[in-house]
């Protein structure tokens, strides 16, 4: 009998160490999971062709692999959303304690010019760290598209949403930017940097 007992005090014991286990399990599965919505698997960052920086530099997404891209779409003369977001971005790198990549693909050519996006970029405090990128409706069309981002028109507000890309140059976060905080964000990007 005290035999039994102790078997059974065993297994009970074990049962315990094990649920606890499995739920410190589930608890660390649960800290690496996304913030924002996660992308379909495989989907590419397009390469950005026929567009430059606001200081009229080439950017190539190639150039940028190997660390966490931030990549969201602006347009400079926005007064709510926009400086609304690029402070997010901004509130996230500072969380980092580490500048990433940071890329403002502009929604609103022609008036998204050089000149209007480092006016943007000096007002949000973004200057050297977030570049605008900015071309043709055509070759920024090609952008929207693969993001599947509608641009700003006079009776339509732009879609407003921010992608992360992964060292790898794959999209996988989303985030609609109400629900986009500077502190999700910056969880976002820290795992994928641990290569989650």
């Amino acid at each position: 009998m005290l035999i039994a007992l102790a078997v059974a005090g065993a297994l009970a014991l074990g049962t315990v160490v094990l649920a606890a286990a499995r739920q410190e399990s589930r608890r660390a599965t649960g800290a690496l999971r996304f913030e924002g919505a996660t992308v379909p698997k495989g989907l590419r960052a397009p390469e950005l062709r026929g567009v430059r920086t606001q200081d009229g530099d080439r950017l190539t997404m190639r150039s940028l692999r190997g660390r966490p891209v931030i990549v969201t779409f602006l347009y400079a003369t926005c007064r709510d959303t926009c400086p609304a977001q690029a402070q997010q971005v901004k509130g996230a790198l500072n969380e980092l304690g580490t500048d990433v990549p940071a890329i403002a693909i502009a929604v609103d050519p022609p008036r998204d010019d050089p000149a209007s996006a480092r006016a943007f970029l000096a007002k949000q405090r973004m200057t050297g760290r977030m570049d605008f990128l900015l071309g043709s409706r055509p070759a920024l069309k090609r952008l929207w598209d693969a993001y599947a981002v509608q641009p700003q028109r006079d009776d339509l507000e732009h879609t407003a949403r921010l992608v992360l890309v992964d060292p790898q140059g794959r999209q996988r976060v989303s985030f609609p930017v109400d629900q986009l905080t500077p502190e999700r964000l910056a969880h976002d990007v820290k795992l994928l940097m641990a290569g989650s």
